[in-house]
């Protein structure tokens, strides 16, 4: 079997099971774990998977540049935004990740909400600034370009004073094995950070971040209060969250 044909079924089984395992893989077409482990570090490198210990998981899309991550998906993450403004009660404290699915949410809050929010992406301040109810404070540091967020030392420094109601936590991926993953290191590590500060974390999850995965864990399942998401609630990803005992939101 040549290899283009290997890694085309390759792609078929982790589309249709959503994981590959690499020695069942083996198996079943007749060769070594060996060549499995070769085709799917090609597939890797080209972005069509993500490596696990034993085999492969989905590779989010939602890794792209910002500009890019907005076509992603559109009325997705306008039906989660919906559902999660609907979270926010006024008199809130709420710190709002960055991203666009953040962003999406900005949109859905009424204008005539009360509330404080603390945001680390200038992108969400400035689509705040109408807001003429909402008390905005932006949290500074060295601006992560790829999701126009600040990262680093002085950021979570000026969080260490920060105590809110909620986070609205923005990922790459959510898998029931990987867990809540993005695709780089210490924008994963200011997620904890604004973890950490608030009483309440939810996860902004649109359709394509179910049953996929990055490169860096941000945090396991259990440390978050739910995820907000419009995935078929039957599908095999959401069955297995469910299975998981994540509190799972659906956004209508």
């Amino acid at each position: 079997m040549l290899a283009a044909q290997r890694r085309e079924l390759l792609l078929e089984l982790l589309q249709r099971d959503g994981r590959i395992v690499a020695a069942d893989a083996a198996a079943d077409l007749g060769i070594s774990e060996d060549t499995i482990r070769r085709d799917l570090r090609e597939l890797a490198a080209a972005g069509l998977c993500q490596r696990v210990y034993g085999g492969a998981l989905p590779a989010s899309p939602a890794v792209e540049p910002y500009e890019a991550r907005t076509r992603i998906e559109p009325e997705s993450k306008h039906r989660i935004a919906a559902a999660a403004a609907a979270l926010i009660e006024p008199g809130a404290t709420v710190l709002l990740d960055g991203g666009t699915s953040t962003l999406a949410l900005v949109g859905a809050l009424p204008r005539s909400l009360h509330a404080t929010v603390i945001t680390h992406s200038p992108t969400i301040a400035v689509a705040l600034a109408e807001h003429e109810h909402i008390e905005l404070q932006l949290i500074g540091g060295r601006v992560y370009r790829h999701s126009m967020v600040t990262c680093g030392a002085i950021a979570v420094e000026a969080l260490r004073d920060v105590s809110a109601d909620l986070f609205f936590l923005g990922v790459t991926g959510v898998h029931a094995e990987a867990g809540l993953t993005t695709g780089d290191a210490e924008e994963a590590a200011m997620k904890r950070a604004l973890t950490r500060s608030a009483a309440e974390t939810y996860v902004l999850a649109s359709t394509e971040k179910i049953g996929a995965a990055s490169t860096y864990r941000v945090l396991p399942l259990d440390e978050v209060a739910g995820v907000v998401t419009d995935a078929d609630a039957a599908s095999p990803a959401m069955l297995e969250l469910d299975r998981a005992g994540v509190r799972l939101l659906p956004a209508s």
